[in-house]
């Protein structure tokens, strides 16, 4: 299991339709196509021998590795590092735009910028998580590997005046090209899905040309950042990493690029998060509107409005979770012929908790239309008779068990954090209906909202605990009640909430980290235990920020910081050794780093 490179030894590339990982030593382990939630090509991340891998590496020579970015870009550059020479692996992909194609380009250029160096390439996919059987055509200028659903070409970059010695070794399972570059030589590979024309030769010109398109349009891009805070580079990181999680053609941000990677290593926490969460997106409205990216925040406000309108069509409640075009079938399948992540099984791709009833992504989902409506964004005169199809619906419903934010499978129950959004739904679209004129039954509305805060109060407060508490009836703590003074239920100063955060402070936190829950005190369905939450540690920081806790936050959220890979981002979770675990990268993580990192500067700058 030591092949397996960590979780965080790995940047992210993408298209804005689908992604690729690929780790310090050159290997693209996953990457899906044409889009996030299609079966994988390479899955070498889930099993190193039946997921399929594209590896480009030095030969021969001992070297370091490292990774970064070019600034202001998701561009990788993989740098090997040897006594003889020093060669550079550049992977990105071309913005696939925003009308859904089976198209997608990834390049991988290869450069020496001293020294010589001898690489090898070996690409040996590996379709429909290795399930699917292909065949290899063998072509003058590259190679096509073809499968029954897509096909991938490979095309040769070579400087014909200039070119590297090379030669390769082709089987059914794959192809391995070795060439020997030398400083100012550049060679590599552009591969392509579902390419309508044979393998080609591409110059290191026209790579390069594809380099500087891809480089503008993200710099270009991050140019409509307003913020100019205190974590400028981390934040603009992670706006890089929510909008290549974004699937441009619908504007749909999913939770994670990746499938099946463990909570805890070896154990059967492993589920496929590349869907759109309607909490996860919603949030994100608030973090992209912070930034001044208000196209982003426009383009899933439509998508969620489409939901809310098939809903209301359908007079059912929101789904929990989509995929990237809005369809909602996630049926969740178990892969058994992979091993799974470092043995950590079984591998799930699909999710079963699309079943669920969670109360909270109401609250999530009004809060982010009222925040677009403050900032202008103003909807259809359908749309709000959707809206408000959704709120009466609420206001019969909210008062029974369900399976909270954590997707617990062991059964539904009165998750204290479900009721604090339905007060959140209701107390937001009132706001919303009173600012804009709009004909509802805010009356009913108000009743509802004030028997969800009487309710809390009385049920969802443990005087012997002296905090908020997950569930009624129980004296567990739960991080995700850190967002109680947030959202306005609770003030911060009120003595509740001091005594809930000491509580939190005594029994969730490890040395600034947080745990959403403790398993063993509220059994979830599942065997083992996890990280700390990567958001909860976010949303803990605000927390003790809004307490008046400025230099506990300030040092929490440095700390949290240390804790990011080399390139910047976050999985899911972080394990007691410190490595990250869970699915990866994760825009929980990344959108709450920023709302983080906004609000913590907004309250120092006050600060006398």
């Amino acid at each position: 299991m030591d092949s397996y490179p960590a979780v965080e030894g790995h940047g992210l590339i993408g298209d804005l339709q689908t992604a690729a990982l690929v780790s310090r030593d050159g290997t693209l382990d996953w990457f899906c196509a044409p889009r996030f939630d299609s079966p994988s090509i390479f899955g070498g991340l889930l099993d190193r021998h039946e997921g399929g891998y594209f590896q480009v590496s030095p030969v021969g020579v001992e070297y370091r590795s490292k990774q970064l970015y070019v600034p202001g870009t998701p561009i990788l550059i993989t740098r090997f590092l040897s006594a003889d020479g020093v060669g550079e692996l550049v992977d990105f992909m071309p913005v696939a735009g925003d009308r859904a194609t089976d198209r997608h380009r990834l390049v991988r250029m290869i450069r020496v910028v001293r020294g010589e160096m001898r690489f090898q390439v070996e690409c040996r996919p590996r379709f429909n998580y290795g399930r699917d059987p292909h065949q290899l055509e063998v072509h003058p200028e590259g190679d096509v590997f073809r499968s029954p659903g897509l096909a991938l070409t490979l095309n040769a970059v070579r400087d014909v005046e200039r070119g590297a010695d090379t030669y390769a070794r082709r089987t059914e399972e794959g192809v391995c090209m070795f060439g020997t570059f030398r400083e100012g030589d550049c060679g590599g590979v552009v591969m392509e899905t579902a390419s309508p024309d044979p393998p080609r030769v591409f110059s290191p010109a026209e790579v390069r040309e594809l380099l500087e398109q891809t480089r503008d349009f993200w710099r270009r891009w991050l140019d409509r950042s307003h913020y100019t805070g205190r974590w400028r580079e981390m934040v603009e990181r992670s706006a890089m990493t929510l909008k290549l999680m974004t699937y441009a053609p619908t504007g749909a941000l999913i939770a994670a690029p990746t499938a099946g990677l463990p909570e805890q290593i070896g154990g059967e926490r492993n589920w496929d998060y590349r869907f759109t969460w309607i909490r996860d997106a919603s949030l994100s409205v608030g973090a992209l509107l912070g930034l001044g990216f208000t196209d982003e925040a426009g383009r899933y406000l439509e998508w969620l409005n489409d939901r809310i309108g098939d809903s209301a069509a359908a007079g059912v409640p929101l789904q929990i979770m989509y995929r990237v075009d809005g369809s909602p079938d996630l049926t969740e399948e178990v892969l058994d012929h992979f091993e799974g992540y470092r043995g950590s099984s079984p591998v799930r791709v699909g999710n079963g908790a699309v079943g669920q009833l969670q109360l909270d992504i109401h609250g999530e989902a009004m809060s982010a239309l009222h925040l677009a409506d403050r900032h202008g964004f103003q909807g259809s005169h359908q749309g709000w008779l959707d809206v408000r199809q959704l709120v009466d619906w609420l206001c019969d419903h909210w008062d029974q068990p369900e399976d909270g934010i954590w997707e617990t499978r062991s059964g539904r129950q009165d998750f204290t954090y479900g009721r604090l959004m339905c007060w959140v739904a209701l107390d937001r679209v009132i706001r919303l209906a009173n600012r804009r004129g709009l004909p509802a039954d805010t009356t009913r509305w108000a009743n509802a909202r004030n028997d969800i805060y009487e309710q809390i109060m009385a049920r969802g407060f443990h005087p012997g605990r002296g905090a908020f508490v997950q569930r009624y009836a129980t004296d567990v703590l739960d991080a995700a009640l850190l967002t109680m003074p947030g959202v306005g239920f609770v003030s911060p100063a009120d003595p509740m909430w001091q005594s809930t955060l000491r509580a939190m402070d005594a029994e969730l936190v490890s040395d600034s980290l947080v745990y959403r829950y403790e398993p063993a005190a509220s059994p979830d369905g599942l065997r083992g235990h996890e990280g700390t939450f990567s958001m909860c540690t976010f949303w803990y920081v605000q927390a003790l920020a809004e307490s008046g806790r400025l230099d506990d936050a300030r040092l929490t959220f440095e700390k949290m910081l240390t804790y990011s890979s080399d390139l910047g981002l976050y999985s899911e979770e972080i394990a007691p050794t410190g490595e990250q675990v869970g699915n990866f990268p994760q825009a929980f993580s990344h959108l709450s780093l920023i709302s983080t990192a906004v609000n913590l500067d907004r309250l120092l700058d006050a600060r006398p």
